[in-house]
C-alpha cells in the first residue's frame, strides 16, 4: 500500500461506524466513508466537537450541518496551498492520499533531466496539476466542471504558481483526448483521476467499468517516444489495483517496455495507528 503520510495540515484522527474524524487545518470534519465498516468506540472528543458534519441520507446524498465552520479556508503539502470549501456530497475540493502520488511523480519529473509534458484527465481541483508544475512540469488541466477548473486555478494562485505552464481546459476528458490525437499532439505522461460515475458538459454518462479501458487506449495514442509515466487512480471499490495494472500491463508495455505497479493507496489513522483504504492507483514507469 502506498500511504500518505507526510501531511502536517491534514490527518485523519479516528474512523467508526461508517465515518471518519478528519482534521483539515485548524478544523475537525466528520464525513461519511464505506470502508468503515467497523464500530469501534468513538472516544476522541473530536467526536463531540467537531465544525462540520456531512449527513448521509437514507435516500442517496446528504446534507452539512456546520457548527463555526468558515466558508473557506487553506491547508498546505509540500509548498503547495489548497483552498478548501464543503460542498454538495460530502467533498472539500481535496483527496489528501493522492499526496503519495504527488510525490512519487513530482520525484520522477524533476530527475528526468528534459522538459515534461504532462495530460491531467478528470484533474478536478489541480492537485496533481500542482504537484507536476511544482516539479517542473508544463501541464494539460482537463475537466469537464466549469466551477472545478476555476477552483484548481485559484488554487495555483495561492501556491504561486499562476504564471506556471499550465493549460487549463474545460472539456470531456474523451472527446478532448479524441481531438489531440487527430491534432498530432504528445505527452511525456498521463495522469487520470476518473469518477466512478459522472457526467461530462453535454450530459455525457461515463461508467468507469465501460469506459476506462477504452480511454487508456487512446491515452496511449499520445503517448511521446520517450514517455515517462502512466497514472490511473481509482476510487471504485470494485476495481482492484490489479485490474489497473493489467490495463497498463496489456496496452502501455507492449509499445514501451517500462513496468507496472499498482496497489491500494491509505492514510494513517492517528487513534488505531492503522490505514484506511482510500481506493487504488496503477502506475507505468519507464
Amino acid at each position: 500500500m502506498w500511504l500518505a503520510d507526510k501531511w502536517n495540515d491534514y490527518e485523519v484522527i479516528d474512523c467508526s461506524n461508517g465515518e471518519k474524524l478528519e482534521r483539515w487545518g485548524n478544523y475537525l470534519l466528520v464525513r461519511p466513508d464505506p470502508q468503515v465498516i467497523w464500530d469501534t468506540a468513538k472516544t476522541h472528543k473530536g467526536w463531540k466537537h467537531m465544525n462540520g458534519h456531512y449527513h448521509r441520507s437514507s435516500k442517496g446524498g446528504g446534507e452539512w450541518e456546520f457548527f463555526d465552520l468558515p466558508e473557506q479556508w487553506s491547508i498546505g503539502y509540500n509548498g503547495l496551498t489548497f483552498n478548501l470549501k464543503p460542498f454538495s456530497f460530502k467533498h472539500t475540493g481535496l483527496f489528501p492520499e493522492q499526496a503519495a502520488n504527488w510525490d512519487w511523480f513530482g520525484d520522477k519529473i524533476k530527475q528526468a533531466g528534459r522538459p515534461i509534458k504532462v495530460l491531467n484527465l478528470f484533474a478536478y481541483t489541480g492537485g496533481a496539476t500542482l504537484a507536476a508544475a511544482k516539479a517542473g512540469a508544463s501541464v494539460t488541466h482537463v475537466d469537464a466542471s466549469k466551477g472545478m477548473v476555476a477552483w484548481a486555478k485559484e488554487n495555483a494562485a495561492s501556491s504561486g504558481l499562476a504564471d506556471a505552464p499550465v493549460r487549463w481546459i474545460v472539456d470531456d476528458c474523451v472527446k478532448f483526448v479524441e481531438r489531440e490525437i487527430r491534432r498530432g499532439n504528445r505527452y511525456d505522461a498521463v495522469i487520470m483521476d476518473p469518477p466512478s460515475y459522472g457526467r461530462g458538459p453535454k450530459g455525457e454518462i461515463w461508467k468507469i467499468e465501460d469506459a476506462i479501458h477504452p480511454l487508456v487506449k487512446l491515452c496511449v495514442q499520445l503517448l511521446s517516444d520517450k514517455p515517462l509515466f502512466f497514472l490511473i487512480n481509482s476510487y471504485t471499490t470494485g476495481l482492484a489495483p490489479s485490474v489497473l495494472s493489467y490495463m497498463l500491463g496489456v496496452e502501455v508495455i507492449p509499445r514501451f517496455g517500462g513496468t507496472v505497479n499498482a496497489q491500494e493507496v491509505g492514510l494513517p489513522v492517528t487513534q488505531s495507528g492503522l490505514v484506511l483504504p482510500c481506493g487504488a492507483s496503477g502506475r507505468w514507469e519507464a
